[in-house]
């Protein structure tokens, strides 16, 4: 039996489905795909990272990680009380989510907006948002980073930076209550994973010269795999965040997919049509399809299918030009190794996104009805539909977010470098060897191959039968 105010079991299952996608997102697409990306060298270095990142995030997270970017306002509007959601109530009790309407309070689930969700499916679905965005920039610090640096940066930087973006953008903070827009996590993650990524790239210093100069994909079927994981798992990311598996959920996921295939689409042809060596290639299909996602995402419960082919369109040609240009002409990007350009494809893709929800957002796409199931509770409007502050609104909102996230990436690694007294980045004699030297392991050992092929050769099983000389049939 359900609770009294669980009208059904199929929002919670959506949302758990669609908390599991989002997971999925990190483990194993990223793992996998950034896996694949890197140098042989740095496989298991690159998956370790990305896993210890889901685990380190989740304890943060019900320690008081999820109050502190959805609970009770501590310090007005910019934070939430760090309570613990381990005890029974907040597990199986009735979710409690902030939704906030331009000009008015925070509305509580219980009350207006009826979600009947019990508080652990809410909790485990912000999680995955939560833990996504810093396993995001491990892209940007690739092959220098210390490990042991990572495991003390993570906790820090989702407790002081992750949670304050929440709080301020999704959990009734100062600018949900002006109104600023991002459905999904445009700001909140990519932005942040993209200004995050760069600092720390910049801080930690720059990969071997020779890795920079020879950083050839280890195996681009494992970047395939898992960049369809996560092009999929993306239909939990933006279909989950309405928290009903309702109408606004679907559109959700159509704009999703459809600003991920004009993006994609975009990037193949202006690679061909433009790039010096005027061929499409799959890596540069990849930045177009994490172009049209990322852009989407702060948009993609707001949009119409127009909104959606635009924001697609746009974010993917504004970053192949970046990608191409300002990594030769302008500072700082000419000076910041920033491994798998996390900058570019989440950091200038979900800043475009975001600013195209203050023109492009629909008011006749209804994200929540009032309980009578027909009356408008939420809409969002932008400048082309008659509301042209809300342009300025996704500036300021995002100004917020880059100057925040700049700041505390820098002072946490000042703090573990100049106070903690531990190095950032690898001494070269590690990053010569990589992850036998870190970990002690290696995803494609030579070894375990040559030990292999030379038992094969030995094999008598393996040798070729013996061919006995052809017997004539007829008497000679």
């Amino acid at each position: 039996m359900y609770p009294y105010w669980m009208a059904g079991s199929g929002d919670t299952a959506w949302q758990l489905t669609a908390g599991t996608l989002v997971g999925l997102m990190s483990i194993p697409a990223l793992a996998v795909l950034y896996g694949g990306l890197v140098q042989k060298k740095w496989i298991m270095n690159t998956m370790m990272m990305v896993f210890s990142t889901f685990c380190l995030v989740l304890i943060v997270w019900v320690l008081y990680g999820f109050k502190l970017g959805f609970g009770t306002p501590l310090l007005k509007t910019f934070i939430g009380d760090p309570r613990t959601i381990l005890g029974a109530g907040a597990e199986t009790g009735q979710a409690s989510i902030p939704l906030v309407d331009p000009g008015m309070p925070v509305l509580s689930t219980t009350g207006a907006t009826g979600f009947n969700l019990p508080g652990a499916a809410v909790e485990y679905f912000q999680f995955v948002f939560a833990a996504i965005t810093p396993i995001l920039f491990i892209g940007s610090v690739l092959g220098r980073i210390s490990f042991k640096v990572w495991l003390i940066f993570v906790p820090l930087w989702i407790t002081f930076a992750y949670c304050v973006n929440a709080f301020l953008l999704w959990g009734g903070g100062w600018w949900a209550h002006q109104g600023a827009l991002d459905f999904s996590g445009g700001y909140v993650i990519h932005l942040a994973a993209g200004t995050s990524g760069f600092v720390a790239a910049a801080i930690v210093g720059p990969r071997l010269t020779r890795d920079r100069q020879k950083a050839i994909p280890s195996n681009l079927m494992m970047v395939a795999i898992g960049a369809g994981i996560l092009w999929l798992g993306w239909n939990g990311f933006n279909g989950g965040d309405p928290y009903v598996a309702g109408s606004d959920a679907a559109a959700a996921v159509l704009n999703t997919n459809l600003a991920t295939a004009v993006a994609m689409m975009t990037w193949i042809i202006m690679d061909w049509v433009f790039s010096s060596e005027k061929k499409p290639t799959f890596l540069g299909a990849l930045n177009g399809m994490i172009c049209g996602l990322v852009g989407i995402t702060p948009a993609a419960g707001y949009v119409n299918g127009v909104g959606a082919i635009v924001i697609g369109l746009v974010c993917s040609a504004i970053v192949w030009t970046a990608w191409y240009t300002l990594p030769k002409y302008v500072w700082p990007f000419n000076k910041v190794d920033d491994a798998l350009g996390v900058v570019y494809t989440h950091g200038i893709a979900g800043l475009f996104g975001g600013l195209l929800v203050g023109l492009l957002a629909d008011p006749n796409i209804v994200v929540y009805f009032a309980k009578d199931g027909k009356t408008p509770l939420f809409t969002a409007t932008g400048l082309f539909y008659g509301h042209p502050k809300q342009v300025a609104i996704q500036a300021g909102a995002a100004l917020t977010v880059i100057i925040w996230d700049a700041l505390v990436t820098a002072v946490i690694l000042y703090f573990i470098k100049y106070v903690l007294r531990i190095k950032l980045r690898m001494d070269d004699a590690i990053l010569e060897v990589g992850d036998v030297a870190i970990h002690g392991e290696e995803a494609f050992p030579e070894v375990a191959f040559l030990s292999a092929t030379a038992e094969a050769e030995a094999s008598p099983s393996t040798q070729q039968p013996h061919r006995p000389e052809k017997v004539s049939t007829t008497e000679e």
